[in-house]
C-alpha cells in the first residue's frame, strides 16, 4: 500500500467520479483506475461500486476511508510540524552550560532568544567543563557553552567572545593599590601567595594553574570550591587571591568585594565558545541560538572586556 494510493482513494470518495478526481490529482484517468484496482487487489476487497454514472463506497470502502483520512491527516500534520521547525516556529535545543559563566550570561541570552523565537524550547543542563565536554561528545546536549582549550577531540566549536582575566585580591592586600599588574614582570610577585581556586574539572582552574606555571611557579592552593561566588567571598575576607574573568567579577553593590586588578603585557583572556560534536547536524533552532548568543555577547562585551 502506497501513500499516494490513500490520497487517490480519498479524492475519488470526495468527487464520486473518476474523471473529476483524476483532474484534481493531475493524473490521467486510466492511471487512477489502475492504482485503485491495484489497491483493491492487495486488500482483497472492493472499495467502490462502479456504476455508469456514479461511484459509491462499499462498506469496506467506508471503513478504509475513515482510516485513510486519519493517516493522511497525521502525515500532513507531521509535514507541517517539520515546516514549522524549518521556519523556526517550533523546536527544542538542549544547551549545556558551565554554572559559573552561565549564571552571568544566560540571563541576558535566554530572554532575547525567547523574544525572537517564542515557540522554541530551551532545555538547560549545567555541569563542570569536563563533564559537559563528555556529554556534548556523547550527544547529551545539542551544544554547550565552554571555554578553550577543549580536551575532547570529537568536539568542534564556534568562538563567541574573548573575556579578560583580572587578579582578585583582598582590599587590604599590598597589591590592592596597583593600577595594573604587569604580567611579564610582576606575576612572580604571586609566587608565595595563597590561591583559592575552583575544584578539578572546571576550565577556570586549569587557566589559573597555566597562568602561574607560565610565570614560573606552581600556585599554592589553600582552598578549593565549586562556586566562584564562594571563592570571591573568601578572597574579599583575606583568605587568599585568585584570577577572575570579568563577566564573573562581583558587582560593587555586593558585600565582601575583592579588589580586581587588570593584568597587562600580555593581557590574559579566555575564549568562550559554543561547542558541539563534529559531524552532528545542527538544527535551525540550534543555529538560531548560536546567532543570538553571539549577538548578545557582541553587545555586552565592551572593548575593555
Amino acid at each position: 500500500m502506497e501513500f499516494r494510493q490513500l490520497q487517490y482513494t480519498l479524492q475519488i470518495a470526495e468527487e464520486r467520479n473518476f474523471s473529476r478526481a483524476a483532474d484534481k490529482l493531475h493524473i490521467a484517468q486510466p492511471s487512477l483506475s489502475q492504482q485503485l484496482s491495484k489497491l483493491e487487489k492487495e486488500l482483497g476487497v472492493l472499495l467502490f461500486q462502479r456504476n455508469t454514472s456514479t461511484v459509491e463506497l462499499t462498506h469496506a470502502g467506508e471503513s478504509f476511508i475513515t482510516h485513510a483520512r486519519k493517516i493522511v491527516d497525521a502525515v500532513e500534520q507531521l509535514r507541517q510540524e517539520m515546516d514549522d521547525i524549518s521556519q523556526l516556529r517550533k523546536g527544542r535545543v538542549v544547551v549545556g552550560s558551565m554554572p559559573i559563566t552561565g549564571s552571568h550570561l544566560l540571563p541576558y541570552v535566554l530572554p532575547a532568544f525567547k523574544e525572537a523565537y517564542p515557540e522554541i524550547q530551551i532545555s538547560l543542563l549545567e555541569d563542570t567543563s569536563l563533564n559537559l565536554e563528555k556529554l556534548t561528545a556523547g550527544g547529551g546536549t545539542d551544544l554547550s557553552l565552554l571555554s578553550l582549550p577543549l580536551t575532547e577531540g570529537s568536539l568542534t566549536y564556534e568562538p563567541i567572545g574573548e573575556e579578560r582575566i583580572d587578579l582578585a585580591v583582598p582590599p587590604n592586600h599590598p597589591l590592592a593599590a596597583l593600577p595594573v599588574l604587569n604580567s611579564a614582570e610582576q606575576m612572580k610577585l604571586l609566587r608565595d601567595e595563597s590561591f583559592i581556586v575552583l575544584k578539578k574539572g572546571q576550565g577556570l582552574r586549569t587557566l589559573t594553574i597555566e597562568m602561574c606555571r607560565k610565570a614560573g611557579f606552581e600556585p599554592g592552593v589553600v582552598f578549593e570550591s565549586n562556586n566562584i561566588e564562594t571563592i570571591q567571598s573568601l578572597v574579599a575576607a583575606g583568605m587568599g587571591i585568585t584570577f577572575v574573568p570579568r563577566f564573573i567579577a562581583r558587582a560593587k553593590r555586593s558585600e565582601l568585594i575583592p579588589v580586581y586588578i587588570p593584568i597587562e603585557n600580555p593581557i590574559p583572556s579566555r575564549t568562550l565558545v559554543i561547542a558541539y560534536r563534529k559531524g552532528r547536524y545542527l538544527s535551525k533552532a540550534a543555529e538560531a541560538f548560536i546567532d543570538t548568543f553571539k549577538g548578545v555577547l557582541e553587545h555586552r562585551m565592551t572593548p575593555e572586556l
